[in-house]
């Protein structure tokens, strides 16, 4: 499977090493890839341990889907010193924690002026900025592209939410209309050019 639950990580191709284990905030763009359908596929530019960037092709299921599946590899439990099955345990927490309101990722939508929950396939782009992460997604809802600067942790530990964000004050156009090549030329000018024009927003539930 592309995607690791246990680990949070998603399996690429490398040429140096052959295989790479990419957390999401390794991820620096995730474009839709026009006409498969069933299922979808995403190019995902990632920053690989090797120090390049590659790009890898993961389905629409493995994107979104995988990372709330039970998780069929067994851990080892160092208090019995056996192999234990783990999928029904994380599943229990995850349905819990999703009739509790709570969902894996959840991202500022600057247009709507509210939270929403998000998938991975909603990550238009990430980049490092100052010590935190530069993430452009679109809203489930309006379609439009906010800027978060959010922890890694924000991306990388399913569940887990910054309280607070920082929100870019910008509107960009609706996803359909979006030039993410130029959407990556725009945020690296405003890196270079020093800290973001943001405002602080809770996340919390």
């Amino acid at each position: 499977m592309p995607y690791d639950g246990l680990t949070a990580r998603f399996r690429f191709s490398c040429p140096v090493h052959e295989e790479e284990r990419a957390c999401l905030s390794a991820f620096r763009t995730v474009e839709r890839l026009p006409g498969a359908v069933h299922p979808a596929v995403y190019d995902v530019r990632f920053a690989c341990s090797c120090g390049e960037v590659h790009d890898g092709l993961v389905t629409h299921e493995d994107l979104d889907w995988a990372p709330l599946r039970a998780v069929a590899a067994p851990f080892y439990n160092v208090m019995t010193g056996r192999l234990e099955p783990a999928a029904e345990e994380l599943t229990d927490q995850a349905a819990s924690r999703i009739r509790r309101g709570l969902w894996p990722w959840s991202f500022f939508c600057y247009v709507e002026e509210r939270p929403r929950p998000v998938f991975p396939s909603a990550l238009r782009l990430v980049a490092p900025g100052g010590g935190r992460l530069v993430v452009a997604a679109r809203c489930p809802s309006c379609q439009r592209t906010s800027v978060n600067l959010v922890s890694e942790e924000h991306l990388d530990v399913p569940f887990y939410s910054d309280r607070e964000v920082e929100v870019m004050e910008h509107v960009f156009g609706l996803d359909g209309e979006l030039d993410l090549a130029a959407l990556a030329e725009e945020l690296a000018a405003e890196l270079a050019a020093g800290p973001f024009e943001t405002t602080s927003r809770s996340l919390a539930a």
